[in-house]
């Protein structure tokens, strides 16, 4: 069923074409030009304590799986082949993941989706989860909080990160080949923050970032990164794979500290636990 699933998220990848980028989106499908779109910029001077959010309870994260790595149109594609699951941080629902992706510059450009205060990160990395009791993207997309996304900065260290070397070796030999590339002994939480990091984010209700732009998405955006070295940044510049950013498609949320221009009807909140919330227009829905 994942299989499913993630073709499915394939063929609104494949809706992209060299003369149709992000700006032009609201072309293919109108839902791109909606008002809960993502990816967004994130003003933190107007951040608000939420204390709505609390900590995420991770369940199969760390379990090894065999996987294979797909190249697209858009961007390469991890399946997560396990039965983990997450729940908590104001979730509704408990949620399974499908997929995890990632977007990168070339030739030094910062490559990162979403900004923070209008600055980019060198990478992004984002986990797709659907709902539990979803077997299909159809489903989901009927539900306005159907999906869950997870999304990580990466930034240049001065140390290797070992858990990324057999995904970074992997992406360097798929570039000459076509189909699938198998990877081995991997495991979701190995590309994440330890899960003890994982307590300051923002969070909105958005979109995914390309067509069809399915405003269904519950975001959760970490404010710490993860470290990648120098080299084995410049070994993700020199991959050949076409890789496309919604950078340039990105909203400014919120303009001001609420109720302005440009918002969306949103307002940024900041937990006291520092766990930072950036509620969309649609009311999030509350703790048990």
């Amino acid at each position: 069923m994942k299989s499913l699933i993630s073709l499915f998220l394939l063929s609104f990848v494949l809706h992209l074409s060299s003369s149709a980028g992000p700006e032009n989106w609201k072309d293919i499908d109108a839902v791109c030009g909606g008002d809960r779109q993502s990816p967004v910029n994130i003003v933190t001077k107007a951040t608000q304590l939420d204390k709505r959010l609390t900590p995420f309870n991770l369940t199969g994260y760390k379990t090894v799986f065999d996987t294979t790595v797909k190249k697209n149109n858009y961007t390469i594609e991890v399946a997560i082949n396990t039965t983990a699951t997450v729940s908590g941080g104001n979730l509704e629902d408990t949620y399974k993941p499908l997929q995890f992706h990632l977007h990168w510059g070339t030739n030094g450009v910062r490559g990162s989706e979403h900004t923070i205060d209008g600055e980019q990160y060198p990478m992004e990395l984002h986990v797709v989860h659907i709902k539990q009791k979803y077997s299909t993207l159809t489903e989901a997309f009927k539900d306005p909080f159907g999906l869950a996304a997870f999304g990580f900065f990466l930034e240049e260290s001065n140390s290797d990160n070992k858990n990324f070397d057999n995904l970074i070796t992997v992406l360097g030999s798929i570039q000459n080949k076509t189909g699938d590339v198998s990877i081995k002994n991997v495991s979701a939480s190995q590309f994440l923050l330890p899960e003890e990091t994982m307590t300051s984010y923002y969070r909105y209700n958005g979109s995914l970032t390309v067509p069809n732009c399915g405003e269904s998405v519950i975001w959760t955006v970490f404010e710490k990164p993860i470290p990648l070295s120098k080299k084995q940044r410049r070994d993700t510049n020199g991959w050949d794979i076409p890789t496309r950013t919604a950078s340039c498609r990105t909203y400014s949320l919120p303009v001001e500290r609420s109720g302005g221009p440009g918002q969306r009807g949103a307002s940024l909140r900041l937990h006291h636990y520092n766990i930072q919330s950036v509620p969309s227009m649609l009311k999030q829905p509350s703790p048990d």
